[in-house]
């Protein structure tokens, strides 16, 4: 069966024993969360950051999208000060099943709730947003099909007139040949979130490139097991591609952000205290114990803001 990209990938991930509604991430990639305890942590920070804003709500929203197991807001709770944990109202939004050992407080959504105050945290969700990939010939852009059942592609239809004039405005295609992802429905996707939010922060974490420097051939990938693989849309692998968040971006301020920050997690936690700082020698002779925990919590931190893995990642933060 021949479908575009959007539909295959679509179907593959969340369609009828889709590989979300099947499988856990932790079984096949390695993100932030997972990485360390230190990133719930820094969304603690976070939440103190939008709490003091706010002026100290009764209630404040802690909404995570694209939950996975649920990890994110189980250690934000464990971690958080009583004064704080116990006027947060937790949402986790996902469509897999709700995992077991998930604090009873924690409501688990299919959808992100309407009038939040808070915080809006989407972590390595954009990327697997269903999108579209088009390939520049000397006619102009047309859509790729792929075989859902092999992976092989082949050329398709010319672009709507949506996608058309996304593609030239964001990642126009230099040469025949050429190819990008047409990240639309992303927009689409974080504009929904940005309506939602009534007052607070909404922060999108992932992979990105800049509108100056997309790549020439795209970014679509696929992961099984932990391994990079052929992105085939048979429902057996993560299949994924980088976010234009700059575009993302945009769609946000019509949506009614107020301010908006690119960053890096790199800065970005930095600025939270996660700085991979190593523990002082003197502990060593002090608290051997301690002196190891601390060693490693620094080795975690190191990771989560290493530019040439996690750190690289881009944050995107709106506030309305």
């Amino acid at each position: 069966m021949w479908l575009t990209w959007r539909a295959a990938t679509e179907r593959a991930l969340y369609g009828e024993d889709g590989f979300y509604l099947r499988e856990r991430p932790s079984g096949h990639f390695r993100t932030s969360v997972s990485a360390s305890a230190a990133f719930a942590d820094a969304v603690v920070a976070l939440l103190e950051e939008v709490d003091a804003e706010l002026g100290g709500p009764d209630v404040l929203d802690l909404v995570d999208v694209g939950a996975g197991e649920g990890m994110l807001v189980t250690r934000v709770l464990a971690a958080a000060k009583p004064a704080l944990r116990d006027r947060l109202r937790v949402t986790a939004v996902d469509l897999s099943p709700r995992p077991e050992g998930l604090p009873a407080r924690v409501a688990w959504r299919r959808s992100v709730p309407v009038g939040i105050t808070g915080l809006v945290i989407a972590n390595e969700w954009l990327d697997n947003v269903p999108l579209d990939v088009a390939e520049q010939t000397a006619d102009g852009p047309r859509l790729i099909m792929v075989d859902i059942r092999t992976g092989e592609e082949r050329l398709g239809g010319p672009l709507r007139p949506a996608d058309r004039a996304w593609l030239d405005r964001w990642w126009p295609l230099s040469r025949v040949g050429s190819r990008a992802e047409i990240g639309r429905p992303r927009c689409e996707a974080w504009a929904s979130v940005l309506v939602r939010l009534k007052r607070g922060r909404a922060i999108a974490i992932d992979y990105a490139h800049p509108v100056d420097n997309r790549p020439l051939c795209g970014t679509l990938t696929g992961y099984r097991d932990g391994a990079v693989v052929t992105p085939i849309p048979d429902g057996t692998c993560d299949i994924t591609a980088h976010v234009a968040l700059d575009a993302c971006a945009d769609a946000g301020r019509r949506a009614g952000a107020i301010s908006t920050t690119l960053s890096t997690q790199r800065d970005a936690l930095k600025a939270l205290g996660i700085n991979g700082a190593r523990p002082p020698i003197d502990l060593a002779r002090a608290d051997p114990r301690g002196y190891v925990r601390a060693l490693a919590r620094a080795s975690e931190e190191g990771e989560l803001i290493d530019p040439s893995g996690l750190g690289g990642f881009g944050w995107l933060i709106q506030r309305r």
